[in-house]
């Protein structure tokens, strides 16, 4: 009878999984796999233990709770511990610190000094932005960081700036080394990423950064900054 009891909640566990797929997307799934796994093996093993199978019971609990904690099991990685919480990159100068999320590429910040101290970028219209900007322009990093953000919330911007005579902008991207911890922030990951993990966020975010592409000379240049500093840790 346990055995019929088991299958049906292992059956009830991976229907229900399969019904989250379909609206979640692969980082997501990764970690919705990761918990079905890890919980499967478990209630296995207690199935297992109760049925007096303790020498497969035992072994099938461990594995379970190291895929819940570690999200690992064997060469299977759940993707635990290599992204940071939320997904999203963290950069910060004096006046401005933003965010730029993995899956959909958007800017956001939050201003920390001045005038619009405590506000969210997204709460400033276009004429408070270019107030910021004129506020924060003694500061490179933050002038970069508000024109990237105007750079995708109001494209064309800058040719409107020339035409008004207006030639403050095209901030210039720091060229200091960062600290493993802002390192680790722009990336978007933890420590003890794995050099391939840290080429393949490097590679990810700068598709949607690059000048090339339309995208923010400073953000590139901090994200490459980043991998510089984090691949040379495993040189």
């Amino acid at each position: 009878m346990q055995y019929v009891i088991l299958g049906a909640l292992v059956v009830a566990i991976l229907y229900g999984a399969a019904r989250l797929y379909a609206y979640l997307d692969p980082r997501a799934i990764l970690r919705v796999t990761r918990y079905v796994v890890a919980i499967t093996l478990v209630l296995l093993g207690l199935g297992l233990t109760f049925a007096r199978q303790i020498q497969f019971g035992i072994p099938a609990i461990f594995l379970g709770l190291i895929t819940l904690f570690r999200g690992r099991l064997g060469p299977f990685d759940f993707g635990a511990g290599s992204r940071s919480a939320g997904q999203a990159s963290q950069v910060r100068a004096r006046f401005v610190e933003a965010s730029l999320d993995h899956d959909s590429g958007e800017l956001s910040g939050t201003v920390t000094e001045g005038r619009y101290s405590g506000l969210n970028l997204g709460d400033l219209n276009r004429e408070e932005l270019h107030d910021l900007q004129r506020e924060v322009s003694s500061d490179p990093d933050s002038l970069a960081l508000v024109e990237a953000y105007l750079d995708r919330r109001f494209a064309g911007w800058r040719d409107d700036a020339e035409q008004d005579g207006d030639t403050r902008s095209g901030g210039t991207p720091n060229s200091g080394a960062v600290t493993d911890e802002e390192a680790y922030e722009i990336l978007g990951l933890s420590p003890g990423a794995t050099p391939d993990d840290i080429s393949a966020a490097h590679r990810r975010l700068l598709k949607g950064v690059h000048p090339d592409q339309g995208g923010s000379t400073f953000l590139a240049a901090r994200i490459n900054q980043a991998k510089d500093r984090l691949l040379g840790k495993h040189g």
